[in-house]
């Protein structure tokens, strides 16, 4: 799934050193606890033994104090800048890297990336006939589901009158209320998306009534739409075979934008003047020009590789004569240094393991215009 990184954009502006823990969080059980109290006094000892200044080892020292209230196991990704806490993050799930205290020359956000890969905005809407709930949820984000409910029109809605011209009369009326219903459950489901940026639709309940309130959907948000058949279940009560179903088009819907971003990749090789580029060497030269809109990363891959990261354009340079008189902020790993280029030029980032790329390929890039002799104005690229 692509994260967008301008979130981040002002955070990697910033100068350091950062501190940086991402720590175990759990306090579930007599091991996680005994590891919970010794855990802030270790993170501390880290940082003064890499040469933290006191206020920082004080502030992290604080901050991962145990995460109560949550269900182990549980993660933290701290960062600490100047004595005060830049980003505190308690993360559902064990670690998905090795745990990590160090201290830094920029903020390194990849533990993070990759243990929440996108916060994926989407809908589950419920209809009936006669109402709605719509919930709008967030894939990747440990955060409570906002609920709004669409009370529509009941009003002799399932009243039947026998025979002749009122029962046409009576049932071309019904047939008025739900559509007016279904237009209000659309109205709402149209507020919520363009308020939130929602990606996906997922549109469950009576059959009749996701027709029409898909038909009175916004054509903008119609493309969002997938349909689900299974009827709203009562009110305070669970339904687990329903959630399944739910993730499943989320999983869906991740694995078909990582598709298409992977067939947009296959159909420039071999073109003349590619709106794509391939290889860590090709992927810098576009990230120091702001050419990337989409990076392509096995961060595992460049694991062991490093770059300079500068304190301003082009942010980032493989050698000291690519600097372009930029200060020098430090050599650090490769995928962190990509990463914050990618996020202080407004591209966004899709993490692959190994054997997504093609031919062995540790980067790859989609790019805003094409490599070759002429970019956007006439100038050379």
């Amino acid at each position: 799934m692509t994260r967008q990184l301008h979130e981040f954009a002002d955070l990697y502006r910033r100068k350091g050193p950062w501190c940086l823990a991402y720590v175990d969080a759990s306090a579930g059980t007599t091991d996680s606890l005994e590891a919970a109290e010794v855990r802030p006094g270790d993170v501390r000892k880290a940082l003064a033994k890499q040469g933290a200044s006191r206020e920082d080892q004080e502030a992290a020292e604080t901050a991962v104090l145990p995460a109560d209230g949550y269900p182990s196991p549980v993660s933290r990704f701290l960062l600490v800048q100047q004595g005060a806490v830049a980003l505190n993050e308690v993360l559902p799930g064990p670690l998905v890297l090795p745990e990590r205290v160090s201290l830094d020359p920029i903020p390194d956000l990849l533990p993070l990336l990759k243990h929440r890969p996108e916060e994926l905005p989407y809908i589950v809407a419920e209809v009936s006939r006669e109402d709605g709930e719509i919930r709008l949820q967030y894939a990747g984000l440990s955060r409570p589901a906002s609920v709004q409910d669409v009370e529509g029109e009941t009003e002799d809605i399932t009243k039947l009158p026998a025979g002749g011209w009122s029962q046409d009369k009576f049932q071309r009326q019904t047939e008025q209320i739900w559509r007016r219903n279904a237009d209000q459950v659309a109205e709402e489901i149209d507020r919520i998306v363009d308020s939130s940026g929602a990606r996906l639709i997922v549109l469950a309940g009576d059959v009749r009534a996701r027709g029409l309130v898909l038909d009175q959907l916004a054509e903008a948000h119609k493309g969002l739409v997938s349909m689900i058949d299974s009827h709203p279940r009562p009110a305070g009560t669970s339904n687990g075979h329903f959630e399944d179903e739910v993730q499943e088009r989320v999983a869906l819907f991740w694995a078909e934008e990582q598709e298409q971003i992977m067939d947009r990749l296959a159909q420039q090789e071999g073109q003349a003047n590619p709106e794509s580029a391939m290889g860590f060497g090709q992927v810098l030269t576009a990230l120091q020009q702001a050419q990337v809109e989409i990076l392509i990363l096995n961060d595992g891959a460049l694991a062991d590789r490093q770059l300079f990261a500068l304190g301003a354009e082009p942010w980032v340079a493989s050698a000291e004569e690519q600097t372009l008189g930029a200060e020098v902020l430090g050599k650090v790993p490769a995928p962190a240094a990509l990463v914050r280029a990618a996020a202080l030029t407004d591209a966004s980032l899709l993490l692959v393991p190994d054997g997504v790329l093609p031919h062995g390929t540790d980067a790859a890039a989609l790019l805003r215009w094409p490599t070759g002799p002429e970019a956007p104005g006439g100038k050379a690229p």
